[in-house]
């Protein structure tokens, strides 16, 4: 019965022309190497190689096996080193940089994917350090870096909305909006309760500069709640209003616990991007989280 590690043997020394060469190649022996082309030549019954001063000389038959083998061969070790990288990818631990309230958006896409996933909070600068500092594999960032050492794809949009509870009227505000009365529109907003991940209300801001031409709102918002995901949460059993990412406000909106209040097309939308080293040797890891965020983020 044939074997293939001879095959794999008499590939290395064909290809290299010398046994101890083939050895190092293939982690054995020099002995080890001489008894499996020795099998192999008993076996096919014929003699493959010619010893000279330096190395070996295939024979014309060791050149008609190369010619027959060496592209089944080649296919048997890509399927072999295919399967090798699978198994081996299903086990390892990536790490995944990404703030707090993106992964409200995503970070269950993620895991549903991979088994072994390292999450580190923190602001995207911060997170770019790491990735650029090989500390970290991956990061998912709202802003973009450019650098040599480091890639970055574009993989979704995301856009501020602003979000009410389902069952508060917003006829009024709508009738408002419709109209163009964007004075008595911002008026009604003011009076009415707001929720705010951040002391800061950098959403908020970011919203009324491009809804209102407005720097700065006049309200103060009356529930600070650092996880987005939790403010959304409580604000969709109370009465209020909050701006939030539209990829997070999706999953409330259908689940009937929120109502849109306003998409402003004057709000623009904000790229999201994939960030990791270059030469990283985890190209499959990039690809497929790229491909998950592009559909989580659609």
């Amino acid at each position: 019965m044939v074997n293939l590690e001879w095959y794999r043997t008499f590939k290395a020394v064909y290809k290299n022309g010398n046994f101890s060469i083939a050895a190092k190649e293939l982690f054995m022996s020099q002995p080890a190497v001489s008894q499996q082309i020795s099998m192999l030549e008993a076996h096919v019954g014929n003699k493959l190689f010619n010893r000279k001063s330096k190395g070996v000389e295939p024979t014309e038959y060791a050149k008609l096996l190369n010619n027959l083998i060496i592209d089944a061969l080649d296919r048997l070790e890509n399927v072999e080193n295919t399967f090798r990288a699978k198994a081996e990818d299903a086990t390892r631990l990536i790490s995944v940089g990404i703030s707090k309230h993106l992964f409200s958006c995503i970070g269950n896409s993620l895991i549903s994917k991979f088994d072994l996933i390292d999450f580190t909070f923190a602001n995207d600068d911060t997170l770019f350090e790491l990735v650029d500092s090989k500390k970290l594999d991956f990061a998912i960032v709202s802003k973009r870096f450019d650098t040599f050492d480091t890639i970055q794809e574009v993989v979704g949009k995301i856009k501020l909305v602003m979000v009410a509870p389902i069952n508060m009227d917003i006829t009024e505000f709508r009738q408002k909006l419709k109209s163009d009365n964007f004075t008595e529109a911002e008026q009604w907003l003011n009076e009415q309760k707001w929720y705010s991940h951040d002391a800061r209300i950098p959403y908020i801001k970011l919203f009324w500069l491009h809804a209102f031409n407005k720097k700065r709102p006049s309200m103060v918002p009356n529930y600070i709640i650092p996880s987005e995901f939790e403010m959304l949460e409580i604000l969709s059993k109370n009465s209020g209003i909050a701006i939030t990412r539209n990829c997070i406000a999706r999953k409330f909106i259908q689940q009937n616990k929120l109502q849109l209040l306003w998409n402003s097309f004057h709000v623009p939308e904000e790229y999201v991007y994939l960030l990791a080293a270059k030469n990283n040797n985890l190209k499959t890891f990039f690809d497929t989280i790229a491909a998950e965020l592009n559909i989580a983020l659609r």
